[in-house]
């Protein structure tokens, strides 16, 4: 089947590494006041090109991010500082692609740094496919002082064309596979491409960087919905991976972005 993938970099997020991987940086006795690391992660959707339809795989940040459109202490923890510079009209005109192409939508997840461009697709009949979950915390978390911090309203509270995915897997393309991943979030979704005999998995957030994935440690507790449910779909997306022989692409990681810019799973 004639599947291609193409990168759109939509900016950068400047945070403390203990966010990504947490425990990277502790005192001891010797050193009670260690200094702070902050690292660099790219942000990046995917436009999949398949015989079917023309799907985007998630949206990025809202462009005013920094200029008061996110809660300012979330922003000062989480600086997407680029974010004005990456409309997600303009980073897709400069894959080649115009906004009216895109047939159908993928949220791996509703966090403000992956929902913001959603308000492009308000009114249309796009269809946008999320997880049932997903959608039900994602509302109550940006309506209630519970549930997380990272869901802003207006990301998503638009006339949306919904289409809601239930199952632990489902498939809506040909070759690709809708996989539902809680942990980080509770309706994360992750997806399965296959290409000429090719796998490649997409796990989203569930691996924000490889540590995450490669050595099994997990983001800081302030970035888990669920400890227990994200060691959980770890296994399983490590058990996808050998059973199919798969490359596993994390959420936000630069060796990761520089893969699938050279075209890894699309040849």
């Amino acid at each position: 089947m004639d599947i291609t993938i193409e990168l759109l970099n939509r900016g950068h997020i400047r945070a403390d590494i203990n966010h990504v991987v947490g425990g990277t940086v502790m005192g001891t006795a010797n050193d009670s006041n260690p200094q702070t690391m902050m690292g660099e992660s790219p942000v990046y959707n995917l436009v999949i090109e398949h015989p079917e339809a023309t799907i985007l795989w998630d949206t990025g940040s809202h462009p005013s991010a920094g200029d008061g459109y996110w809660p300012p202490e979330l922003y000062a923890a989480f600086e997407h500082y680029d974010a004005d510079e990456h409309e997600l009209a303009s980073d897709l005109a400069t894959a080649g692609y115009d906004l009216a192409e895109i047939d159908a939508v993928v949220m791996s997840h509703l966090h403000l740094d992956h929902a913001g461009g959603l308000y492009e697709f308000a009114g249309t009949d796009v269809p946008i496919y999320v997880h049932e979950d997903e959608l039900k915390y994602a509302y109550y978390s940006a309506n209630t002082d519970a549930g997380s911090v990272a869901y802003v309203a207006s990301d998503f509270d638009h006339d949306l064309n919904w289409e809601i995915v239930h199952q632990r897997s489902e498939t809506h393309f040909e070759g690709i596979e809708f996989v539902h991943l809680p942990g980080h979030t509770p309706g994360l979704l992750g997806v399965q491409i296959t290409v000429d005999g090719k796998t490649l998995i997409v796990a989203g957030d569930q691996a924000y960087v490889r540590d995450n994935y490669d050595q099994e440690r997990p983001m800081s507790t302030g970035l888990l919905w669920s400890s227990s449910h994200w060691f959980e779909s770890l296994q399983r997306l490590k058990d996808r991976e050998r059973r199919h022989n798969a490359t596993v692409v994390c959420g936000h990681d630069a060796g990761d972005v520089a893969r699938l810019r050279e075209g890894i799973g699309s040849e």
